[in-house]
């Protein structure tokens, strides 16, 4: 299922800054992991699942809808100071590379098996508050939630998030208590999903080496393994004068 995106974005790229040690762990176990939303670091995430849904009837209840679903963020921008900074405060971060449409088909293939499980990717909504309050009084109505507004409710964040740019893949499956600590992993081909890495581009060159030889060393990914340039000058940078040299 697509959220927010279109069958042409199948192919698009999507980007994801995870430690060195996470991508030596995706490729030594083959396997993806989506946590419960509730670990995610902004404490507005989820509040619509988390809220109790007052009904016609005036009666207060509690869907406890938000223990039954996983999601893993990704992001549409190929290069951003602040993902580095944030996802990667030490350096020691990778950025890998996938495509919207690979990460769909990795968790369609994973979740065959299980009738009762759903799966879908979508883009982030970014919205103020007056347009968050009206999105969550139309999520519920007197039955309950549907699938596709319970994965809905996750692809809300509010406007001052606007800059991650963020895609989500998100699993939902009515027997939560199969999936323990709020983790979901699923068997993956590490090798089809990652598309690229590239290493911090805050490191030396000298440094990049070196990486680039522990993660081919560690993952034998056959790969490119790229440093980004996003902090490097133009070669042979001149700065033109103007005539003007009065103070």
């Amino acid at each position: 299922m697509l959220l927010n995106l279109t069958k042409g974005d199948l192919d698009r790229p999507v980007y994801r800054i995870i430690s060195i040690e996470r991508l030596v762990d995706l490729f030594t176990t083959g396997e993806n992991v989506l946590v419960s939303p509730s670990k995610w670091e902004d404490t507005f995430e989820n509040f619509i699942l988390k809220s109790k849904v007052k009904l016609a009837t005036g009666e207060t209840v509690d869907y406890n809808m938000h223990n039954s679903v996983f999601g893993q963020c990704w992001t549409l921008h190929n290069a951003s100071d602040a993902m580095w900074r944030i996802y990667s405060p030490n350096k020691d971060g990778v950025r890998i590379k996938s495509t919207i449409g690979n990460l769909l088909q990795s968790i369609y293939r994973a979740h065959q098996p299980h009738s009762e499980a759903r799966c879908c990717i979508g883009k982030v909504e970014y919205l103020n508050t007056k347009e968050l309050t009206n999105k969550a009084n139309n999520t519920f109505d007197e039955s309950g939630i549907s699938v596709d507004k319970l994965f809905q409710s996750l692809l809300l964040k509010r406007l001052p998030f606007e800059h991650e740019k963020e895609v989500r893949l998100l699993f939902q499956s009515w027997s939560p208590e199969l999936i323990p600590d709020g983790v979901y992993k699923y068997k993956i081909d590490p090798h089809k999903m990652v598309n690229e890495v590239m290493i911090d581009p805050r490191r030396s060159y000298d440094e990049f080496k070196i990486l680039k030889h522990i993660v081919q060393r560690s993952t034998d990914y056959q790969g490119p393994i790229r440093r980004s340039l996003m902090y490097q000058l133009p070669n042979n940078l001149i700065v033109r004068a103007t005539n003007d040299f009065s103070l």
